[in-house]
């Protein structure tokens, strides 16, 4: 796939053919022994213990990624208040999510140049669903109690923030409803920032989480200057490759798949439940997709695997 010189993608495409994303931080962080319980799950460690989350980005570095997704997909200036923080805290601890992920990103980098055939990893900002603030398991249904107007200013107060942050595009994920879609699309047009890429939570391989068209929303976001990517994360691998193939069918943009497991998040009781599925990194580039990754209870070591099924570069 021809990528435009100007895109965040461009090298990563025009040398690899592929590009490879990290897995999921807070299932790293976990494994490493961090408390993330409560409703601000990793973004709580931004405050509590940052060092943490300079390994964790560290980890899926020199696992092979070839870009890092902030902290702040939990990080809301609306969570770190209710968490007792003052509004110009709450801010500074958002900006800081993209101010670590920099510094690691800045740090290994340096210490790799000129020691293998890599290309400078990306950094993106993750602007995660209004259900994640929730942290009721919204994100997985799409639906929330309030209207348009109200989630557009829950998304402002951090998209303004994340746009100037310093990252090399946003991250806007787990998208599960047609609105919230539209939400994004209105402050994407009004700041766009660094540019974006846009990954949707899907019940099946046509449907959004809320039940509305997967195609619709692909064609929504695709039209939209400054968008580098769109895609899918946090579903189902084995149902990725007919996700893949609708997005394919609805846009030209580079397409994204980042699933999870295959393990189901249980909100009542707050933990994952069933069984893994294999990730078929291989399946989902012959359906179409060119940025592959992991999302919740993907590590660094399923990542390492990922890059050595696809790519031939070889790490330090």
């Amino acid at each position: 796939m021809k990528t435009p010189k100007d895109s965040p993608f461009h090298l990563f495409l025009e040398r690899q053919g592929v590009m490879i994303l990290d897995g999921g931080l807070a299932t790293e962080l976990e494994a490493a022994g961090a408390d993330l319980s409560g409703d601000l799950w990793s973004a709580r460690l931004l405050a509590a213990d940052p060092a943490r989350i300079r390994s964790a980005h560290l980890a899926f570095l020199e696992a092979g990624a070839d870009c890092i997704v902030s902290a702040s997909y939990q990080a809301t200036v609306a969570g770190f208040v209710q968490d007792g923080c003052s509004p110009e805290e709450a801010e500074a601890l958002v900006l800081l999510s993209v101010e670590l992920a920099v510094q690691t990103r800045d740090l290994f980098w340096s210490g790799i140049r000129g020691g293998e055939s890599r290309i400078r990893p990306l950094v993106a900002a993750s602007i995660g669903p209004y259900g994640a603030y929730l942290a009721d398991g919204s994100e997985y249904t799409g639906r929330y109690a309030i209207g348009e107007e109200e989630l557009y200013r829950f998304h402002k107060s951090r998209w303004d923030l994340l746009a100037a942050a310093g990252a090399d595009l946003l991250a806007c994920e787990t998208i599960p409803s047609l609105m919230e879609t539209g939400v994004l699309c209105r402050l994407m047009e009004e700041c766009p920032g660094p540019g974006a890429w846009f990954t949707f939570s899907c019940r099946d391989g046509r449907h959004l989480r809320d039940g509305s068209e997967l195609g619709e929303a692909v064609r929504m976001v695709s039209g939209l200057p400054g968008v580098a990517g769109v895609g899918v994360n946090c579903v189902d691998p084995a149902q990725a490759p007919a996700m893949i193939r609708t997005v394919k069918a609805h846009s030209s943009l580079p397409i994204l798949v980042y699933p999870n497991s295959g393990e189901r998040w249980d909100a009542g009781n707050r933990c994952w439940a069933g069984s893994r599925d294999d990730f078929q990194a291989e399946v989902w580039v012959e359906a179409g997709a060119s940025l592959i990754g992991g999302c919740c209870r993907v590590g660094p070591e399923e990542i390492r695997r990922i890059r050595a099924a696809l790519l031939a570069t070889p790490l330090a």
